[in-house]
C-alpha cells in the first residue's frame, strides 16, 4: 500500500511539473505570437519612398520580339520587346507593351519567353498605363509553396516543438526586416543594433524551442557570450585586414540609392557575428540539452562532474560545427574560387584579395565564436544546475 501511494505521489508530482511547464510554454508562445503580429503591421518608415502612381501585378508574356537582342558568345545585349497580358489588379485582361533591357550581366539579366509569368510594375498617368516594366519572373507562388511544405514537414515531424520553431522563424524574419534593416538605414550604429537584435532573437528562439527552463537559460547564456566574443574579435581583427564594407554585394548600389553617409564597414562587421549566430545557438542548445540530461539521470552530480560532461560534449560537437561556416561561406563564393584556379592565381595573391580576405575573417571569427560557446555553456550549466540543487 505504501509503495502504491509513493508511486501515485511521484506520478502526480510529475504531472504537476509537466502542467506548469506547459503553462510556461504557452505563455512564452502567446507573448511572441503577439509580438510577431505587432511586427507584421509596424511600418518601417520607408514605405513613402515607393511611387504612389504605380501598380504591381502579374502578367503573362504572350509575345516576344528578340530582333534587337545581340549575342556575343554567351552574353546577350539589347532590348526584348514584350507583349504582356495583365492577369490581376485593376487592369486585368488588358495587353500592354513592355521593354526588357539586357545589359550583358548574367547575374542581373532576365530573359523572357512566351508563356512566362512576370512581376509587372505599371506606371500610371491620369489613371491610365503610361509605362509597363517587366521587373522579373514571378516567383511568389513557388516560394510560398516551398515555405508551406517546409512548415508542414516541421509540424509533422516535431509537433508542438515544430510549431514553436516555426513561430521563432517567422518572428526572426519580421524582426530583421522591420527592425534591423530600417535602423541600419537610419544610420544607427550597426554594431549596437545587431547586438540588441541578435540577443533578442537568440532569447526568442531558445526559449520558444527549448522552453522557459534551466536548459533554456543555460543555452541562452552560452550563446550570448559566444556572440559577444565573436563581436569583439571582429572589431579587433578587422583593422589588420584593412577591409571596408564595400566588399559585400550591392554595397555600392546602396550608397548610390541616396545613402552615401552609411558606414559600410560597421555594417560589414555586424554581419560577421550575425551570420554565425545561428550556429552558435545550435551548439549552445546541444551542450545545454546534454548537460540537462546528465543532471536528470544523476541528480547528485557535482559541479566539477557536470562541467566536465559539458566540456566533453562541447569538444565532440565543435569539431564538426567549425566546418559548418567554412562550407556555408565557400559555397557562396565557389564560382569565384573557380575563376582564380582557372586563371592560375597563386595562393598568396588569392588570400590577399578583398573578397577572399573578407570571407576568411567571416569564417575564422565565426569559428572562434563556435569554439568559445561550448566552454561558456558548460560553465553556465555547471553553475545553474548545481546551484539550484543546493538551494
Amino acid at each position: 500500500m505504501r509503495l502504491f501511494y509513493s508511486s501515485f505521489l511521484c506520478t502526480g508530482m510529475s504531472m504537476k511539473k509537466e502542467y506548469y511547464q506547459w503553462k510556461r510554454d504557452a505563455a512564452v508562445v502567446a507573448v511572441f505570437s503577439v509580438l510577431t503580429f505587432v511586427l507584421c503591421f509596424v511600418p518601417t518608415g520607408f514605405e513613402e519612398r515607393q511611387p504612389k502612381n504605380s501598380v504591381r501585378c502579374r502578367g503573362r508574356i504572350t509575345d516576344v520580339d528578340n530582333s534587337e537582342v545581340k549575342q556575343f558568345g554567351i552574353v546577350k545585349i539589347g532590348i526584348q520587346d514584350l507583349t504582356v497580358e495583365i492577369l490581376d489588379g485593376p487592369f486585368a485582361g488588358k495587353k500592354v507593351r513592355a521593354d526588357n533591357q539586357i545589359i550583358g550581366k548574367l547575374e542581373l539579366d532576365k530573359v523572357y519567353k512566351v508563356g512566362d509569368t512576370a512581376l509587372m510594375v505599371l506606371t500610371l498617368k491620369e489613371g491610365e498605363i503610361a509605362v509597363a516594366n517587366a521587373q522579373d519572373h514571378f516567383r511568389l507562388h513557388t516560394e510560398l509553396a516551398l515555405l508551406v511544405c517546409f512548415a508542414l514537414l516541421l509540424l509533422f515531424f516535431a509537433g508542438w516543438t515544430g510549431a514553436k520553431a516555426l513561430l521563432s522563424f517567422i518572428f526572426a524574419a519580421f524582426a530583421i526586416w522591420k527592425v534591423l534593416v530600417p535602423l541600419f538605414l537610419k544610420d544607427i550604429d550597426p554594431i549596437l543594433v545587431s547586438i540588441c537584435v541578435v540577443t533578442t532573437l537568440t532569447a526568442a528562439i531558445i526559449f520558444l524551442v527549448g522552453g522557459l527552463t534551466q536548459r533554456g537559460v543555460v543555452a541562452f547564456l552560452g550563446a550570448f557570450f559566444g556572440i559577444v566574443t565573436t563581436c569583439v574579435l571582429a572589431l579587433t581583427f578587422s583593422k589588420g585586414f584593412h577591409l571596408h564594407g564595400a566588399v559585400k554585394p550591392f554595397s555600392e548600389t546602396l550608397l548610390y540609392s541616396g545613402y552615401p553617409h552609411l558606414n559600410l564597414t560597421r555594417i560589414f562587421l555586424a554581419s560577421i557575428f550575425m551570420a554565425s549566430a545561428g550556429a552558435v545557438m545550435d551548439l549552445a542548445m546541444d551542450v545545454a540539452a546534454s548537460m540537462d540530461e546528465v543532471v536528470l539521470r544523476k541528480p547528485d552530480i557535482s559541479f566539477r562532474e557536470v562541467m566536465g560532461s559539458g566540456f566533453r560534449v562541447g569538444r565532440a560537437v565543435v569539431g564538426t560545427m567549425t566546418t559548418t561556416l567554412l562550407f556555408a561561406y565557400s559555397g557562396g563564393y565557389i564560382t569565384l574560387l573557380m575563376v582564380f584556379m582557372a586563371q592560375g592565381v597563386p595562393l598568396a595573391n588569392l588570400f590577399n584579395l578583398n573578397y577572399v580576405a573578407a570571407e576568411i575573417l567571416n569564417t575564422v571569427v565565426g569559428s572562434f565564436g563556435l569554439v568559445t560557446v561550448a566552454p561558456f555553456t558548460a560553465i553556465a550549466g555547471a553553475v545553474i544546475y548545481t546551484k539550484q540543487r543546493g538551494r
